[in-house]
């Protein structure tokens, strides 16, 4: 006889049904703690990526001075930019470009103030008959006379305008006590400055034993314009002295064209050769080009290196202007999240430099460290560039970049 269903429930199928209820609370158990856990763990943070590369060139063509087509030459933007040299730097006569350390000298151990005239040299006789003398060797002289009593300033004016080699005479002997004296000081000068295939053997440059290069001018050039009266002296046009009466300035292009002097010289052996300085606008800035063109043997020659000066500045001036290194909007960065989602970082503002087509931008990126996700428009870096001037601007998120979703967390807990 079979018997019946057991009153008190204890079947096999409800002795399991405690186990299955006690399985199913342990599942969900687990499964908020893991919830609660994922949602509670630091979610890892988003990482940045450089997409810009560290050296960029301003756009367009690459820049090329207009050096002359023979001799040698030096050029660039004082305090900015060097152009470097043409033609090879090697020791050559320079003429009346030596009367650049003559003045050099006599200011720095004399100098002058506005208003103040220095020093006087008395004319002697002797000072007379050595310009009768200069006169029948063809060389560029100012009228002295005996007796007469000229300042210092008016010696540096007829030095440096009609180029006048008796008053260099004057004014190394009235210095050193000797022209070879001076001429010492001259060349220790000229050491003193990195002026290493320079060698002065007279302080007007007739002798063509005074030779130099247009690198190592143009570390004088810097030097000597920065003196406020050889500054002024050299942008005169002409000047009225009491003997010599009305002396020009032998560099024609000064008062033209933003040009401030600096020194001619020509003669057969030097040929046509000119250290300038121009003054130049770029943008709102005014700008100083400094230059040296020696060696002009084509045509005449101080015309020659005055054209050839000429064509060499205003190449620089008609370049140099504000470019745009790196447009608004331009990416620069990926900012990736954890579940490999991107957003690009971008400028916030243009990047421009003062400067010329192909010049080098070396670009920097400051990070920053944003957490899990990252908003529209947040700041992630800063874009440092380094050319002529250094320029700062944000790099912001091109759009939002959500932190990982709670199901993405489950799948990578450890």
């Amino acid at each position: 006889m079979t018997g019946g269903p057991d009153p008190l429930g204890g079947g096999p199928n409800h002795r399991r049904r405690p186990w299955i209820v006690l399985a199913l609370l342990i599942l969900l158990f687990l499964a908020g703690a893991a919830i609660v856990r994922a949602e509670t763990k630091a979610t890892p943070r988003v990482v940045l990526h450089r997409t810009i590369p560290a050296l960029l060139h301003l756009p367009g063509k690459p820049f090329h001075p207009a050096w002359p087509r023979e001799g040698q030459a030096a050029v660039g933007i004082e305090g900015l930019a060097s152009f470097g040299t043409h033609g090879q730097q090697v020791p050559v006569p320079i003429a009346s470009v030596a009367k650049v350390m003559t003045a050099y000298l006599t200011l720095r151990k004399h100098p002058l103030v506005p208003g103040r005239e220095g020093f006087r040299i008395r004319i002697s006789q002797a000072d007379v008959d050595d310009l009768h003398e200069r006169i029948a060797r063809d060389e560029s002289v100012a009228e002295v006379r005996a007796g007469e009593s000229l300042s210092e300033r008016e010696a540096l004016e007829e030095l440096l305008l009609p180029s006048a080699n008796n008053v260099a005479a004057l004014l190394a002997v009235r210095d050193a006590g000797s022209i070879g004296s001076f001429v010492a000081q001259m060349n220790s000068a000229a050491a003193k400055l990195g002026m290493r295939h320079t060698q002065y053997t007279d302080p007007s440059g007739f002798k063509a034993s005074t030779v130099s290069t247009a690198s190592d001018q143009m570390k004088l050039a810097r030097e000597a314009m920065s003196d406020p009266t050889f500054a002024r002296i050299v942008a005169m046009r002409s000047a009225e002295l009491p003997v010599a009466g009305r002396v020009v300035n032998s560099n024609e292009l000064v008062g033209h064209h933003g040009y401030l002097g600096i020194k001619t010289g020509s003669d057969e052996a030097a040929g046509g050769c000119l250290l300038f300085a121009r003054r130049i606008q770029a943008g709102s800035r005014t700008l100083m080009v400094l230059g040296a063109v020696f060696g002009q043997h084509h045509g005449e020659l101080l015309e020659g290196a005055l054209a050839s000066a000429n064509r060499l500045a205003s190449s620089l001036a008609a370049e140099f202007r504000v470019r745009t290194a790196i447009p608004a909007g331009a990416k620069v960065l990926v900012a990736r999240s954890p579940d490999l989602h991107t957003v690009d970082g971008i400028t916030a503002a243009p990047v421009r430099q003062l400067g010329w087509s192909g010049m080098p931008v070396r670009v920097r990126l400051r990070m920053a460290a944003p957490g899990s996700s990252v908003a529209d428009r947040q700041r992630l870096a800063t874009l440092t560039a380094h050319g002529t001037s250094v320029t700062r601007v944000p790099v912001i998120a091109g759009e939002a970049l959500p932190a990982p979703s709670v199901e993405w967390r489950l799948m990578h807990l450890p």
